[in-house]
């Protein structure tokens, strides 16, 4: 008992440390964007989903957060390799993926019973379970759009160099992350572009908490990229999910430093509705949803390239364990014990009675 004490208050303490330490701990970079919190004021995301559209010409991302924290304002900065349209997304995407790429259900049965199951749970069961951005901007920075998209204020920029980046910012009234400066080098050397948004909640003074309007940007690219170079400044290991719309099945073509990418669903949609329609149009494409975790980010030493492979499709399984039954319930194994109990019985009697019959038919010596 004092040991079952000693786990239950081990893993209490645990979570509250994990609790405590997301809520003081910046998430100055997630997924493939910078979150920048005001000074003095804290945000996690707890996790980054997008949905990732490709045609082969021209690429769009839409992206969601959960985010938790004490910041009434943010910005959330995401390099792109070229012109940037940003728009609202549609919330009912994810959903709409997630029902396509939802795992095949199996029954699992097994034969003796469990805890939960006749006779551990005294019944019969089958154990199943059942404010607008500033004005201002540094020397080496162009605004080449800005737009109000609901809790959103969208700028896009282009920028010369890293510190002209971070100039335009604080400018603007945020604080910037010394080695946030450093990591936008690439990009610039680049020559990409970039997409600067301050989230604020909707009523004054409120906290940016829960799951965030998904935030939808199409920029043209050659190739299907991810950023995620900027992740690399993550304190806390990350995990990124990918749901992936194009021609063919794709993949990374390495890790990047993290985890090896899980394929979670690999599928043609023959008739694309609703949210998913919007997206891609209503000819057949191929979704690949892929998981990751980085549980080192500053190893994360590249964007996500990915490359075509062969349509081969995949569905995750998930079983459901029950006990064997027959008939109206009745367990395989009470069937199998009670009938070899009944046999046992049944031999036992029969051999009794030979016996007796034997026995009498033994005659006393005159």
């Amino acid at each position: 008992m004092r040991g079952t004490h000693s786990r239950i208050l081990t893993t209490i303490v645990a979570l509250l440390a994990l609790q405590l330490g997301s809520l003081v701990a910046p998430a100055y970079a997630c997924g493939c964007g910078a979150m920048i919190p005001d000074k003095a004021e804290r945000i996690g995301v707890d996790r980054e989903e997008s949905a990732v559209r490709w045609d082969g010409r021209t690429e769009t991302v839409v992206m969601r957060f959960d985010v938790h924290g004490n910041a009434r304002r943010a910005a959330w900065i995401m390099p792109v390799p070229g012109r940037a349209d940003v728009r609202l997304g549609d919330p009912a995407l994810f959903d709409e993926l997630d029902r396509l790429a939802e795992p095949e259900q199996r029954d699992r049965h097994y034969f003796w019973p469990r805890e939960g199951d006749w006779p551990f749970d005294g019944g019969y069961g089958d154990g199943a379970a059942a404010a607008p951005p500033g004005a201002g901007s540094g020397v080496g920075v162009g605004v080449v759009g800005r737009e109000r998209l609901g809790p959103f204020d969208v700028a896009r920029l282009t920028a010369t160099d890293p510190e002209a980046l971070g100039d335009w910012l604080r400018a603007n009234g945020f604080e910037l992350p010394e080695r946030l400066t450093g990591a936008l080098r690439p990009y610039v050397e680049r020559k990409w572009e970039y997409v600067a948004v301050r989230l604020a909640p909707q009523e004054q003074g409120a906290m940016l908490h829960g799951e965030l309007t998904p935030l939808r940007i199409a920029f043209p690219s050659p190739e299907l990229v991810y950023p995620m170079r900027l992740s690399r400044l993550a304190r806390t290991p990350q995990t990124l999910g990918l749901r992936i719309l194009a021609e063919h099945r794709m993949e990374p073509r390495s890790p990047i430093g993290g985890d090896r990418p899980e394929v979670t669903f690999a599928g043609r949609i023959e008739q694309p509705e609703g949210a998913v329609a919007d997206l891609v149009g209503d000819a057949p494409v191929r979704l690949t949803v892929l998981e990751q975790r980085f549980p080192h980010p500053e190893r994360i030493d590249d964007d996500h390239h990915l490359r075509t492979v062969a349509d081969t499709p995949y569905r995750e399984v998930e079983y459901t364990d029950r006990l064997l039954t027959v008939g109206g319930g009745v367990p395989v194994w009470l069937l199998t014990v009670g009938g070899g109990l009944l046999l046992a019985v049944l031999f036992a009697v029969r051999g009794s009675r030979r016996r007796s019959r034997k026995a009498a038919g033994v005659r006393s010596p005159a």
